[in-house]
């Protein structure tokens, strides 16, 4: 590999980690990272900001006082007028006299998609595409997925002992893994948009559902609960951020007016065995902007995700000990395979996620 190949991989891991480390709320627009260079030199950094603030182009060009001749180094492909809050992104890279320009990956927006590099290129900048290609794709795939399908990107996280049981004994879900292992979870909160769990969790353990182990903001806190049983002074209720619980057409009314004091109630199809429509679930979130979801659920919905075709990645913690019986995570599941997968180790706990395909 060249030099300055090398050199272009060091840069963009940078602006990857600037991406994937930025606490701004971005949601539905990507959270993309900018590094400014000079002679190897890091001139500034930016970040998306919130809808209707700077993208990262602009936070990094801003944040240097001379941005002629460098080189801007971007997760995602600028914008060139598709947006409608803020100024196109390429007409302040030329603007800036910027001398080259190195892209992760182009915008999976058709109204973007390889438009921004064209117009850099028409005005003379150099371009370089594809550095750390799968890296960004992976940066930006809640994005990719809600562009091309209105919905989120859906991670089923699960904890489990070492023989797949998602609890044991008296059947209440315990604290199975570590502490890395949970500040990894509230880590992965922190990025997501929502998370999801169905009412039965939220009847049994009672959960808090934010990510105060991580910096960052909090996600929105989803329930599914069709008939509207959640307490009043449920934990996720009593915590400062947003809930929306999902109930179904024929809930209590008395029950919905209740709870409207504490948080916000959705409506989604039923089907007939009185469960939630989940595919209508996920893109009534979509409608809303949520462009990814982390589910921690329990054994019915991750099983109902999973046999919907619903679920996009897996996530599985695994502690180093059996429970000899309990309720096992995937009995009766079969064809579900991972692919793209990475195992990492957390204290004494194994990570280990993939996307989800079928085989057969």
């Amino acid at each position: 590999m060249s030099e300055g190949r090398l050199r272009d991989e060091r840069f963009m891991r940078e602006a990857l980690a600037v991406a994937l480390g930025n606490d701004a709320p971005t949601s539905p627009n990507p959270s993309v990272g900018a590094v400014l260079v000079r002679d190897g030199v890091v001139l500034s950094r930016g970040a998306t900001q919130a809808p209707g603030g700077n993208h990262a182009e602009i936070e990094a060009l801003r944040a240097c006082e001379d941005p002629s001749g460098a080189t801007l180094y971007l997760t995602l492909e600028p914008c060139c007028g598709t947006h409608k809050r803020t100024p196109p992104c390429v007409d302040a890279i030329v603007r800036a006299k910027v001398a080259r320009v190195v892209v992760g990956i182009r915008d999976p927006n058709p109204a973007v998609d390889g438009k921004g590099i064209a117009a850099l290129r028409e005005a003379g900048i150099e371009v370089e595409e594809g550095v750390l290609e799968d890296d960004a794709r992976r940066c930006h795939e809640a994005f990719a997925k809600w562009i091309a399908a209105g919905e989120p990107l859906v991670t089923l996280k699960l904890a489990l002992t070492l023989d797949g049981m998602l609890t044991w004994g008296d059947g209440r879900r315990k604290a199975i893994t570590g502490e890395r292992a949970r500040e990894r979870v509230h880590a992965m909160r922190a990025r997501s948009d929502a998370v999801l769990v169905g009412i039965g969790t939220v009847l049994a353990d009672d959960p808090q559902l934010t990510a105060r182990l991580a910096p960052g903001k909090s996600p929105l806190r989803v329930v599914l609960d069709s008939q509207l049983r959640i307490p009043p002074g449920a934990a996720l209720l009593r915590e400062q951020g947003r809930v929306l619980v999902f109930c179904a057409p024929g809930a209590d009314a008395s029950r919905r007016a209740r709870l409207e004091r504490l948080c916000e109630i959705a409506q989604a199809p039923a089907l007939d065995d009185g469960e939630l429509d989940l595919r209508a679930v996920m893109a009534s979130l979509g409608e809303r902007g949520v462009t990814s979801v982390l589910v921690e659920g329990g054994r019915t919905l991750s099983r109902s995700l999973l046999e919907a075709g619903l679920v996009d990645k897996l996530v599985v913690l695994v502690a180093p000990f059996t429970a000899g019986e309990g309720t096992a995570a995937f009995e009766g599941l079969s064809g579900l395979s991972l692919s793209g997968v990475r195992v990492e180790q957390l204290g004494e706990d194994a990570m280990i996620d993939g996307y989800v395909g079928r085989k057969g």
